[in-house]
Parts: C-alpha cells; structure tokens; sequence
C-alpha cells in the first residue's frame, strides 16, 4: 500500500536568534539558512524514510525556486506529480530562539490556488488499503473533498490540520487519524485537558485522535474501545522543534503503510521526532532510514 500526501512545498529560510525580538525590534541573527520545507514536503520525506512508497500531490510556482525545489526532492520524493502554477513558488520564514522554540511565517500563493482533485491524478492513483494524508495548508473546502474523495475511494485517511484556518473548524467525519499537539487540540475543542480534547476530537468523527505533548511523548484514543494510551519520548536536548510534528506524522503513516499496529506506528513516530528536535532544520532534521529502520526493530509490537 502507498502514502498519498497531499499538501504543500516552500523554501525554508531559518534565521537563529538568541531571543524572539519585541514589537518594533531589529535583532542580528546570529546564523541564517535556505533549506526546503512545507508541511507535505516534510511529511512526504519523512513517510519515504519509513519505508514506503510514497506520492506527494503539491505545487510550485513558476519561478527559479520551482527548479530548487524539485532539485533538493528529486533524491527521495517523486516529484513527477508537482502541479506547476503561474505563481511564485511557496516561501517559509522561521526564526529559532536560543532554547529551540520557534516561530514561523508562510507566504502561501501556491498553496492556496491548489486544487488536487482537479489539478493533479490524485484520483486515478489512489487504491483500497491506501494511506491518504492532508494538512491545513490547502484551503479548508479543497482539505474536506479529498479528504471525503479519499475515503470513497478506500483509502485511510490522515489529517494533521496545522496550520489552522483562522475562523474555520476543521471536519472529522472522513478522518481516520486525527493529529494535532496540545495547543491545536485545545483551540479546536476547547479542552485544555488532552485526554478530553481527544474524546471530543472523536465526538466530532474521526476513528482515532492522537495529540502530541511535545517532551512528554504523545497521547492516543481509539474510537471502537474509548480506550487512551499515553507513551512518554525520550529524554533529549531540544535543538530545534520546528520539524518535528512532520516528522511525527509522516513516520507514523509510513508505519501504518507497512501493516504496523496503531500503538506500534505511534512508538516510533515520538522516537522520531526526538531525534528530529535534537537537530537543527526541519527537512534537515528527519532522521535517516537506517535511523528509523532501527526504531522499527526495536519496538515491541503492542495491538490496540
């Protein structure tokens, strides 16, 4: 079976400050980097790094950076299904402060002209059994038809709805696996409380509600049983978290698509991302395959 994510791609451009700077404030970087980013990207990459055959359904603008862009893929992720749009491709400005927070601003042309259903074979490519996985870059009404076209065509669907749309909430009702950290699930249900959150995450549709909890690992709920699963991460210096929730759900589909259990694809998507934040980049910082092959071996498979 195959991942199908459809979403964004953007140049990433990092600036390193020892302090987010104040209203009005003009603060020297103390290091600055080009790299390629977008949440599809991201999760696409990192999918391919768990081992599976992967389909990334994204746009790029007409430009040089489209050129760049398919360069710093081509390596790893298909590219042969980038729509190209007579628009400047995707940018991404993120700023890193001393203690690896992040903040992060997208200028999203490409991402909000884009249409798979309609500008791509998204349809035509997706089988029974398939893993289908959307963010929240495209527009909100585009995210809802795939997502509800994917699931009539058999494929489980995954949905990480970051960012959020400003005023709009997210549907669940063709989401299999909903993913979201601890602030997107307490803006979507509002529940600060996670386990709370999670049960309303499922009131609204979805099959299973998973919020991350950054250093404290991540929780998972399952529909069918109401049952809740908290699995703690490791221990590690946080370096940069900006890739990190990428990194979590691309491994975590990545595993689902080679027959790995729930709990068992949850296990290692938090390994993988601690060892993500630990590394400076978000593209950058996804570990290798051989990385992630060695999560896979050393989990001990755990039926929900």
């Amino acid at each position: 079976m195959r991942v199908h994510v459809a979403g964004n791609v953007c140049i990433d451009t990092t600036f390193r400050l020892d302090r987010f700077p104040v209203a009005g404030e003009t603060l020297n970087a103390s290091a600055y980097s080009d790299g390629l980013g977008g949440k599809g990207a991201n999760q696409a990459l990192a999918a391919t790094r768990a081992g599976a055959e992967v389909m990334l359904w994204a746009a790029i603008g007409n430009d040089v950076d489209s050129a760049r862009i398919r360069a710093m893929l081509h390596d790893e992720v298909d590219t042969s299904h980038l729509a190209r749009l007579d628009l400047p491709s995707d940018r991404s400005t993120i700023v890193l402060d001393a203690s690896g927070e992040n903040f992060i601003v997208t200028g999203v042309s490409c991402a909000t002209a884009f249409d798979p259903l309609t500008m791509t074979e998204v349809r035509a490519s997706i089988d029974a059994g398939d893993l289908f996985v959307m963010q929240g870059n495209l527009r909100l009404a585009i995210t809802n038809d795939c997502l509800a076209a994917a699931k009539n065509m058999g494929a489980r669907t995954i949905f990480n709805p970051s960012p959020l749309s400003a005023g709009q909430v997210p549907e669940f009702g063709e989401v299999d696996y909903v993913i979201v950290n601890r602030g997107e699930a307490a803006l979507i249900t509002g529940f600060a409380e996670p386990d709370l959150a999670a049960r309303a995450l499922l009131d609204r549709g979805a099959g299973f509600a998973i919020v991350t909890l950054g250093s404290q690992g991540a929780l998972l709920l399952k529909r069918d049983t109401g049952r809740s699963l908290t699995i703690p991460a490791p221990k590690v210096p946080a370096i940069d978290t900006s890739g990190a929730g990428d990194v979590f759900c691309g491994v975590f589909a990545g595993c689902l698509a080679r027959d790995l259990s729930p709990v068992a694809a949850l296990r290692i998507a938090i390994g993988a991302s601690a060892i993500s934040v630990a590394r400076p980049g978000t593209l950058q910082s996804c570990p290798t395959r051989a990385e992630i092959a060695a999560l896979i071996q050393d989990i001990e498979m755990e039926p929900l």
